[in-house]
């Protein structure tokens, strides 16, 4: 009797591609009375030595790297072989195999066409690394055997991460707030309070939204969900600080839909895209930098639904929020929404609708201009530029006021009080501290500016006209002319609910009127910000009335945002360009600007060797706006190259923030919050929002030849030479 008699009966495989989406490849190619491409639902194990009727087979001698001319495809026992995995190369038992581990990075697996008899070598950090991902994906889906295509193993490393941002990531990023998860998402990790529980805030303009979880909350009385009403003045700062006492998530926009079982219509959260897998918020300037990928990626869907939740912000809080949450209705982010509004109506404007949603963004716009970036405290009335100074009364709520017992605990000694005296006291205002005013005015303005933190911006941010936000400023204005004109006949009328204070609904906007405030902003950002014997441009403090000397990368953004004259980009390139690069692409700051770090001075997240997705991505952008192509593609490719490096060399690992001076391990930062994305089990699930843009944003960067030599982790140095070698 042979081992033949006992080799199960499969049935026909479906024609499946080997690298389709987890929840295909594991999940619906195993659903009931579906033809089935793995043995999970044939049998349960068959081991080498398997018994049948109380047989046992005899053995068969293995044969190692069996060769194939077709795709070869593996036979695995999902839990075993994963447990043999983890135990013969997770070395530092941290559930990832990286090059760090030092197993013997080798591990035999059996062929699918000789039942798992003949085996074949799984050899290297990558395809090990990338067998632990396919395992624990398999397991997630109950499998317990399955057919694994090696074209998943070895697969080009610079493919599958594009594969995974597009199939997994982003939807491991996708949320929706509503009855169906408000239980979770309504309750904050950040209360402090003694009682924390799912709560929403609801703007009197919503009053749908109120109704409905009102219902929800009767419906589920175990939920607990406290439903409430904001004031109408809901950025009134004494109001939020009192909200602190009970912390809730504030309403964004929601649509109308008809639920299929019972025929009624009901509402349902709009999604949107988060920055990282702890997050349940809707962000500001994150949102933007993810739009960016997520339209390649053709999720204009996700991007569409983002504008329209920044719309309902705007409309009933006043402003895009840095996050939808109680303690954020003072605080803002970086301004993007009009870019991000035409990109979208670029992909949508054949569709019914696409004009009227063009027309709420930029009317959500001009009333955000208007009312937050162009209002006193924000507007520095002398030099008509613009600063991050975002209102609030005492220590910022979303951290635990612990965060700041070093700097709090000789000001509750001062006034003979307890810690926690001292704290409610002075967010009460009943101790006069200016100097404690002034810390946390500038610790909020920090925050707001989405740098936080930075030595650039410490104890100084809120007293900073800065060039990022006074390019983004210019952008607003430039493209709100160039769309009444070219969309609603050089005339838009102002609605009620898109009034700033002190207009008058029906006022009519013109492109004249944006194309003087860009000029102006043009000639004070020259006259303010442009420093000409240094080459680039520099925050100016508006109280010193200097410009401020530190190097940071945002000197890019006027070329971003087409501020920069082209004589002015020019400087930048062959001045400003070489103090930033670095191995992985731009730097967030200069060394010499950081200044000396150490215990008494730690390092800042965004200050030098720190590199961020949202500074490369505007640096590129902006040195192809003005003819740069070369510059662009050495940069992105340096920034693809390093993220593709870590992914191979560290079990799939996409972080929030990267060490761009570090060739090796560029995502370990030991800087304030740690990084965002490299604690995972098996498989990374989201990545990070804006890195995972920048991968598929660079990648329409570079040309054919780049994304080969990326393929094959090559150094830009090594690919220059290459080329040169080959005459190209």
């Amino acid at each position: 009797m042979t081992s033949q008699a006992f080799k199960p009966r499969r049935t026909a495989t479906i024609d499946l591609d080997p690298l389709s989406a987890p929840h295909i490849y594991y999940g619906e190619s195993h659903k009931k009375n579906a033809r089935v491409r793995t043995y999970s639902t044939i049998i349960e194990s068959q081991g080498r030595n398997a018994t049948t009727d109380g047989l046992k087979q005899p053995a068969r001698r293995i044969s190692h790297d069996e060769q194939s001319i077709q795709p070869r495809k593996f036979l695995v026992h999902v839990e075993s072989t994963l447990k043999t995995l983890l135990s013969r190369e997770d070395t530092d038992n941290n559930m990832q195999i990286t090059i760090e581990d030092e197993g013997p990075k080798v591990l035999s697996i059996g062929t699918e066409k000789s039942g798992g008899f003949n085996k074949f070598d799984v050899r290297g950090t990558y395809m090990l690394s990338n067998l632990l991902q396919e395992l624990t994906l398999a397991k997630d889906f109950g499998r317990k055997t399955i057919i694994l295509d090696e074209a998943r193993l070895n697969e080009n490393p610079v493919n599958r991460l594009s594969r995974l941002i597009k199939d997994s990531f982003w939807n491991g990023l996708t949320r929706r707030i509503d009855g169906s998860n408000i239980a979770k998402v309504g309750r904050d990790p950040k209360d402090w309070t003694d009682d924390p529980r799912p709560r929403i805030y609801v703007p009197r303009g919503a009053p749908e939204q109120h109704a409905y979880y009102t219902r929800i909350a009767k419906e589920h009385p175990d939920m607990r969900l406290d439903v409430q009403w904001l004031q109408e003045d809901c950025s009134d700062d004494a109001y939020v600080r009192d909200l602190n006492a009970a912390p809730g998530l504030l309403a964004i926009a929601m649509e109308e839909y008809e639920d299929l079982e019972t025929g009624e219509k009901d509402l349902r959260g709009l999604p949107f895209v988060v920055p990282g897998g702890r997050f349940n918020e809707l962000y500001g300037w994150d949102s933007y930098m993810e739009s960016l990928g997520l339209l390649i990626n053709d999720r204009v869907d996700l991007v569409k639904s983002m504008v329209q939740h920044f719309c309902f912000c705007i409309k009933h809080y006043g402003k895009i929020l840095n996050a939808n949450r109680s303690y954020y209705l003072c605080r803002s982010q970086p301004p993007f929404l009009t870019d991000m509004a035409l990109r979208v109506y670029e992909r949508i404007k054949h569709e019914p609708g696409a004009l009227d949603f063009l027309r709420e963004a930029i009317l959500a716009a001009i009333k955000e201009y208007y009312s937050v970036w162009m209002h006193v405290p924000r507007l520095d009335p002398v030099t008509g530029l613009s600063r991050y100074r975002p209102g609030g009364l005492g220590v910022p709520p979303e951290t635990e006021a612990s965060h700041f017992e070093h700097l709090l605990e000789p000001y509750a000694k001062k006034h003979n009080m307890s810690f926690n005296e001292f704290v409610e006291a002075y967010n009460h205002q009943k101790v006069d501290e200016p100097e404690l005013d002034e810390y946390f005015l500038h610790d909020r303005a920090v925050r707001e500016s989405g740098h936080d933190t930075s030595y650039r911006l410490e104890k100084v941010a809120a007293n900073l006209a800065t060039v990022d936000l006074n390019a983004l400023l210019y952008k607003y204005e430039t493209d709100i002319a160039r769309t009444i004109r070219g969309h609603f006949g050089d005339k838009l009328p102002i609605p009620a609910e898109f009034c700033a204070k002190e207009m008058t609904a029906g006022y009519v906007e013109t492109s004249a009127s944006w194309d003087r405030r860009a000029k102006k902003r043009r000639l004070a950002v020259d006259k303010y910000l442009w420093n000409e014997e240094k080459g680039m441009y520099f925050d100016y403090d508006t109280v010193k009335k200097e410009q401020a000397t530190y190097e940071s990368a945002t000197t890019f953004w006027p070329m971003w945002s087409g501020l920069a004259t082209p004589r002015q980009a020019a400087v930048l390139v062959s001045t400003a360009l070489p103090k930033f690069e670095v191995f992985g692409g731009l730097v967030s700051g200069t060394e010499e600007s950081r200044g000396a770090v150490g215990i008494d001075r730690p390092n800042r997240q965004w200050d030098y060797p720190f590199g961020w997705a949202p500074q490369q991505m505007l640096a590129w952008v902006g040195l192809q706006r003005y003819g740069y192509e070369p510059e662009a593609q050495r940069l992105a490719y340096k920034w693809l190259y390093m993220v593709t490096k870590a992914f191979v060399d560290f079990n799939g690992v996409v972080v929030e923030k990267y060490d761009v001076t570090r060739p090796i391990d560029p995502h370990k930062v030991e800087a304030e919050y740690g990084n965002q994305g490299s604690d995972f089990k098996g498989v990374p699930r989201e990545g990070f929002g804006w890195v995972n843009a920048s991968y598929i944003y660079g990648l329409q960067l570079v040309n054919a030849h780049m994304k080969r030599a990326l393929g094959a982790c090559t150094t830009y140095d090594t690919f220059v030479k290459a080329t040169e070698a080959l005459g190209f």
